[in-house]
């Protein structure tokens, strides 16, 4: 039998890889990554304000630079067999198109407008925006978030593509229509970016978009009208129809399979959201938890489609049949900063190195001790006892993604004293982090969706013994940790195998494909029993803070004294 190949493209925060797998046996032939330059240098992003924006052409030189780096480690051969590439991406990740399906931002007006750019999933710029949303629908006659968590959040969509019209005139009467990344990439490789005729994921749309097929779509025109007349007429200019990603988004186009050197028959997946396809990558089955560990987290689980009658789950990040796997009901979890709260802290620990040692060392001699913080606090955090009178931590570092959006929330500490060392305040941090994940896995069961295992992906679950320890021990569960390196990258190989015709579904691509696993953590009960104590502290504090956030609010809301 001719070997078949297929490519995986895997567009993450800071980087993008490519990898090519052998779709009948898996094995992983090449692989490349790549740093978005501008992103890197800091362009067009403002952390005060939690505006995070990415140039379309940090995007297009990935593809092309990963590409190009994967196809020169292997013969011709191989070369020509490749029949497949399927691309996932963050999200929601929006920008503004014309009517040819141009992000303003390659326009050469629009060239240093970040409002013209790529709107990151971290981009919290839109809270605002998102509670006007929240509010409407719980008026209107029909809840248009019913199927996300019952709460919209700023990090999606609408919140983004409505503050991006509020806030600057120019890119809004320029934007004829909006595409997500995971939309934009595939409908570039095969040329057609119209943006009323791409073939939009089922994926982005049902879990950053409300749309779903009770709605005959995306929100009722009316019900965005009367959110902001900025948003009349713009349904027509979007979408109603959804496909899975184990379709195929068309063929590569002559332009781009000569600029990559690929044969003029590779086909191309519908895209979707990164974690989605880590999940499936990770050989997801139904009420398995797949953590995908990085900057924050997804989780993925999936329950039967048939089975599920209809039930709603609070406080998630959606539910959407096929947004996973075909046919079963996907659904999606995740804190906003948990690999991201380690940087922070790192970041703050090393500070007289960077700012009072410049002038001593040398960058590279400041980069070697700054990247030597975090694992040397992990091994003195491994030794401290753990016990119920230890510090508690809230992980709302970077607000609240799940259960029950609330982006605007902070962290805080509870039991900080003179004796609190560095790996003292590590161990509270990655500890508030694994409680975090506790939430979300609590939300599930109240909510009748049992969780059978755990798996975790991505660079944390991959690097950190120590955190993976200590979430096993809070979760009280066994993780096994996936094999690949690049498990995004590997489900978005399984897709490209599946629209490309290889296999004739997910499952036996899956089968076929799958890396299997290389560490197994199990929880330790003496460590798990105290931790339920620990728990209860960080659900408290939990309270006090978030009261106390809404006490603010509502005396900002409150007009001067006259």
């Amino acid at each position: 039998m001719e070997s078949l190949y297929v490519i995986g493209l895997d567009y993450g925060t800071d980087s993008a890889r490519a990898l090519l797998v052998d779709a009948h046996t898996g094995k992983e032939l090449a692989t490349a990554v790549h740093s978005y330059s501008r992103w890197k240098a800091g362009k067009y992003c403002d952390t005060k304000v939690s505006q995070f924006r990415q140039h379309p052409k940090d995007y297009i030189e990935a593809m092309e630079l990963t590409i190009k780096e994967v196809l020169a480690k292997v013969s011709p051969e191989v070369r020509e067999n490749i029949k497949g590439i399927s691309i996932d991406t963050t999200g929601s990740t929006p920008v503004a198109v014309d009517k040819q399906g141009c992000p303003l931002a390659l326009l050469p007006q629009f060239a240093d407008n970040p409002n013209a750019m790529f709107v990151l999933w971290k981009d919290h710029t839109a809270n605002i925006e998102a509670q006007e949303i929240n509010a409407l629908a719980k008026k209107w006659e029909t809840d248009f978030t019913k199927y996300a968590g019952g709460i919209y959040s700023s990090e999606w969509f609408w919140s983004k593509i409505l503050h991006i019209l509020r806030v600057d005139a120019q890119v809004a009467q320029h934007a004829f229509s909006w595409v997500e990344h995971c939309d934009w990439m595939p409908a570039l490789l095969t040329g057609n970016t119209n943006p009323l005729t791409l073939k939009r994921s089922r994926c982005a749309a049902g879990h950053k978009a409300m749309w779903h097929p009770d709605f005959d779509g995306l929100p009722a025109q009316d019900f965005l009208t009367t959110l902001d007349p900025r948003l009349s007429g713009i349904r027509d200019r979007l979408y109603s129809e959804t496909y899975t990603s184990d379709e195929s988004a068309g063929t590569i186009s002559v332009e781009w399979a000569d600029r990559l050197g690929l044969s003029y028959d590779v086909l191309v997946g519908v895209g979707a959201l990164d974690a989605h396809f880590g999940a499936v990558g990770a050989a997801i089955k139904p009420y398995t938890l797949v953590k995908v560990m990085g900057t924050s987290t997804c989780d993925m689980l999936t329950v039967p489609a048939e089975g599920f009658n209809g039930n709603l789950i609070k406080g998630i990040c959606g539910q959407v049949d096929g947004s996973i796997v075909p046919g079963m009901i996907g659904m999606e979890a995740g804190q906003s900063a948990f690999g991201d709260y380690y940087y922070w802290f790192q970041q703050l620990l090393s500070f007289p190195i960077r700012e009072l040692a410049a002038d001593i060392l040398s960058a590279a001699e400041i980069e070697k001790i700054t990247a030597a913080i975090l694992p040397a606090l992990a091994e003195r955090a491994r030794e401290l006892p753990v016990t119920e009178s230890d510090m508690v931590a809230l992980d709302w570092i970077n607000g609240r993604r799940t259960p029950d959006a609330n982006l605007q929330l902070k962290a805080a500490i509870m039991g900080l004293g003179l004796g609190s060392d560095a790996a003292a305040l590590f161990k509270a941090f990655v500890e508030a982090t694994a409680f975090g994940s506790k939430a979300i896995v609590k939300r599930f069961e109240e909510e009748n969706v049992p969780i059978n295992e755990v798996i975790a992906i991505g660079g944390i679950a991959k690097k950190s013994s120590y955190i993976m320890q200590t979430l096993a021990d809070i979760l009280n569960v066994k993780i096994a940790v996936a094999t690949s390196e690049q498990v995004c990258a590997l489900g978005a190989a399984m897709f490209a195998s599946t629209a490309s015709g290889i296999y004739p579904d997910i499952s036996t691509a899956q089968r076929m494909m799958n890396s299997g696993f290389d560490k197994e953590y199990y929880p330790d009960k003496d460590r798990a029993m105290v931790y339920e104590k620990l728990y209860e502290k960080y659900e408290k504090l939990g309270n006090l803070s978030e009261n106390f956030t809404l006490r603010e609010e509502i005396f900002e809301q409150k007009p001067a004294f006259q």
